[in-house]
C-alpha cells in the first residue's frame, strides 16, 4: 500500500480546517558569503511568534539535490508523489483558464519570447509583456491551421499562453523548445517515442508558422513551448484524504492543478482577496490552499531586495489567516527561488507547521538557518500532508 492508499484507509471525518499557505520560491540564499537569506533579511514578526509556538523543518519537494517546477512540487504538498504522478505545465496551464481538454489533446504551456538577429533567445519572458499585448499576440496566432488536427490557443498571463493540438493519433512525449537560457537558438521539439511523432511535427510545424507571424513584432517576435502533456489520471483530494478542498490561487497554473485534484476554485484577484475569499468559504470547506506568486517572480528576476519586501507583505497578511482560527497551519513554499541564481534551485524549503498538538523546537524565527534545527527535521514534501492531517485529528490509528 502507499501513502495515499494509507491515508485513505485512516481518514476520519472531523470539523477541523488546515490551512496550507506556499509562497512560491520561498527558499533563498544569501547574496554573499555569510550573508543572509531573503527570508532571514526580511521582517517576519508574525511568521516567528507562530514558528515559536509551532514547530519547523526543511522540506525537500522531490529528493536531495533535484531541482523542481512549480507542477511537481505542489503536488509534493499536496501529498502526491511528484515522480509517480507527472504532471505537465501544458495541462496545467490549459486547464488554469478552464480549457476543457478533452481525451487525446495535447497541450503545452508557450511564453512569448524575444530572438536577436542571428536567431538566439535574448529574453524568454518578452519582456513579460502586459495581458493586452499578449491576448493580441494570441489572436494572432490563432490564425495557425494545421493538417489532420485542430489547433486551439488561449492566452493565460502576460507572456505566457497554452496551445493544445486535438485530434487522433497523438502522443506527449515531447521535448521542450525553451532552453531556459539565453544566447542560443529555441531547440527544435523532439520525440522520446514513435507515437509522438506524428505530435512533434505537427508542434514544429506550428513554431515556424508562429515564428513568420510573430516576425515584426516587438519584443514578442518568437515562441517556446514547453509541458507536452496529455490529462493524466490522478485521485481527486476528496478520493485521496477526504477534503472538501478550496484553493485560493491567482495565477492560472496553480488554479488548473487545483481542478485537476478536484478542488473549489474560487476567483481572487490578489492575497488581500484571496483572504476574504477564504473567509467566506470558511464553513464549506475543510482544508485551504492560499498562494502567492512574487516571492518566485523576484526571485527568477535577480531581486532580492524586492523578494525581501514580498516576504515583509506577506508577514502582514497573517494575522487575517489566524483570525479564521484553523486548526492547523501550514506555511512553506514549492521550491527555492534565490534571487542570486535567478531560477529555481534543489535547496530544501523551510517550512512551519503550528497547531495545538505540535511539540514545539527552539526554533525562534522563520528562516533556513533556523529551521535546521526545526523538530521537524529533513523530509520530503510528500510527507507533508499526512502530518498535516494527524494534527488536524483526520487519521486514526493504523494497527492494532
Amino acid at each position: 500500500m502507499d501513502l495515499q492508499g494509507l491515508t485513505k484507509a485512516l481518514h476520519r471525518k472531523t470539523e477541523s480546517n488546515i490551512v496550507l499557505l506556499v509562497a512560491d520560491g520561498l527558499g533563498g540564499l544569501p547574496m554573499e558569503t555569510g550573508g543572509q537569506s531573503e527570508l532571514e533579511c526580511a521582517q517576519t514578526p508574525n511568521l516567528d511568534e507562530l514558528a515559536r509556538q509551532g514547530t519547523t523543518g526543511l522540506m525537500h519537494p522531490v529528493l536531495p539535490g533535484i531541482t523542481c517546477g512549480s507542477g511537481p512540487g505542489h503536488l509534493a504538498l499536496f501529498g502526491y508523489d511528484p515522480l509517480r504522478y507527472r504532471v505537465g505545465r501544458g495541462v496545467l496551464s490549459a486547464l488554469g483558464v478552464e480549457f476543457e481538454l478533452q481525451d487525446g489533446d495535447v497541450a503545452a504551456r508557450g511564453n512569448f519570447c524575444s530572438i536577436d538577429k542571428d536567431g538566439d533567445i535574448s529574453d524568454r519572458r518578452a519582456g513579460r509583456i502586459s495581458d493586452e499585448q499578449g491576448k493580441r499576440l494570441v489572436d494572432k496566432l490563432r490564425q495557425i491551421e494545421l493538417n489532420d488536427v485542430e489547433v486551439l490557443v488561449e492566452h493565460v498571463k502576460e507572456y505566457r499562453f497554452a496551445v493544445v493540438l486535438r485530434g487522433s493519433g497523438l502522443g506527449d512525449k515531447i521535448s521542450d523548445t525553451d532552453p531556459h537560457v539565453t544566447g542560443v537558438a529555441p531547440r527544435e521539439p523532439a520525440a522520446a517515442d514513435r507515437g509522438s511523432e506524428k505530435t512533434a511535427q505537427l508542434y514544429t510545424q506550428f513554431i515556424g508558422r508562429a515564428r513568420e507571424i510573430l516576425a515584426d513584432e516587438t519584443p514578442a517576435n518568437m515562441i517556446l513551448l514547453r509541458g507536452f502533456s496529455a490529462r493524466p489520471d490522478i485521485p481527486s483530494m476528496r478520493e485521496a484524504y477526504g477534503l472538501e478542498a478550496c484553493a485560493i490561487a491567482t495565477y492560472p497554473m496553480y488554479r488548473g492543478l487545483s481542478r485537476l485534484l478536484g478542488m473549489d476554485v474560487p476567483v481572487a484577484a490578489n492575497l488581500s482577496q484571496q483572504m476574504g475569499q477564504m473567509a467566506e468559504s470558511w464553513d464549506f470547506h475543510d482544508y485551504f490552499f492560499l498562494h502567492y506568486k512574487d516571492t518566485d517572480s523576484a526571485g527568477e528576476d535577480g531581486d532580492f531586495d524586492h523578494k525581501v519586501q514580498c516576504l515583509d507583505w506577506l508577514d502582514s497578511q497573517i494575522p487575517l489567516i489566524v483570525e479564521q482560527k484553523p486548526d492547523v497551519l501550514v506555511v512553506t513554499g514549492d521550491h527555492s527561488t534565490p534571487s542570486c541564481l535567478r531560477s529555481h534551485s534543489w535547496h530544501p524549503v523551510p517550512v512551519l507547521l503550528w497547531a495545538k498538538t505540535c511539540r514545539p523546537d527552539r526554533v525562534e524565527r522563520f528562516g533556513e538557518r533556523d529551521a535546521l534545527c526545526g523538530g521537524l527535521g529533513h523530509f520530503e514534501a510528500q510527507y507533508l500532508m499526512p502530518l498535516a492531517l494527524a494534527h488536524a485529528g483526520k487519521l486514526d490509528k493504523f494497527g492494532a
